[in-house]
């Protein structure tokens, strides 16, 4: 997710060798074919490892994603640890006590584990297994049911819920379903026992390097001596002009999009994953 566009390609390609000698990089998407992230729903995570860049899913958790959004406003994520962090599975923070027993005065927050799609929420499916729909809702891979059983349900919507791919942001809870508050995590690598079980909010756009590089633990629990910290976490559209980030990502509805997923099938054959595909990202100057 992050890394210029040629890099993307480079590390396609080389996936490709691998299954069959050759394979032709598309060519560099042309401007249409991006899509400005709005800044309301871009969260900046400042580490002392560097920039994380995520994008807010509101469409998907709506409740978490406000719950962030004040968080973030209020400046309650600065300087906070990441407290528990497991290489191959995901970088946890969002604790004041830096130990995973705190958290925010807020109350909880209802599970927000699946959502309902509509016919006019924006998905881009990718594969069709057997009774379901796998692709994107923005930048987050879901799992859904098929667009045909919309007209038999009530509110001609069907479950959807989000998929522990690279990069994807999770809420953390206590045993209860109902006990998430201000602790997050962002997926070092894909971990599909999580699917179902904890809420999807966002997925990092830019930065997974940053969220990769951060000091993991050996310990079984994860918890980190000396860890790496926030220095400073805002929503976009809460930094001074001069300060926001603007980026755009590459439309999922594109030709452009639809070539990366060929190639991506192509060279993982039958063990082809929604979690093998990255959509690119640029940063472009704030307007």
């Amino acid at each position: 997710m992050t890394g210029l566009w040629s890099s993307l390609i480079f590390g396609l390609c080389a996936s490709a060798a691998v299954a069959q000698e050759t394979a032709t990089p598309p060519p560099p998407p042309p401007p249409a074919e991006w899509r400005t992230i709005a800044p309301e729903n871009l969260l900046v995570i400042d580490t002392n490892k560097g920039r994380i860049l995520v994008e807010l899913a509101p469409q998907i958790a709506p409740a978490h994603v406000e719950r962030i959004r004040l968080l973030a406003a209020r400046g309650f994520y600065d300087t906070l640890k990441w407290h528990r962090v497991i290489d191959w599975f995901m970088a946890q923070t969002g604790d004041p006590l830096g130990t995973g027993d705190g958290q925010s005065f807020y109350p909880d927050l209802k599970a927000e584990f699946t959502f309902r799609r509509g016919a006019d929420m924006a998905f881009t499916p990718v594969a069709a297994p057997a009774g379901a729909l796998v692709g994107f809702v923005g930048s987050v891979p879901v799992q859904t049911q098929p667009d045909a059983l919309m007209a038999g349900t009530g509110d001609h919507k069907v479950h959807g819920w989000g998929l522990y791919c690279p990069g994807v942001a999770g809420m953390a809870r206590d045993e209860g379903n109902d006990t998430a508050n201000s602790q997050f995590f962002l997926m070092r690598q894909a971990y599909p026992a999580l699917d179902k079980r904890y809420t999807v909010w966002g997925r990092v756009v830019s930065g997974l390097d940053v969220v990769r590089a951060l000091k993991a633990s050996p310990n079984p629990d994860g918890i980190v001596d000396g860890p790496d910290q926030m220095t400073r976490v805002r929503v976009a559209a809460d930094l001074p002009a001069a300060e926001r980030p603007s980026l755009q990502v590459l439309n999922t509805a594109s030709a452009t999009f639809r070539t990366i997923v060929e190639q991506a099938r192509q060279a993982r054959g039958a063990d082809f994953s929604v979690c093998d595909i990255e959509i690119p990202s640029r940063e472009t100057p704030a307007a």
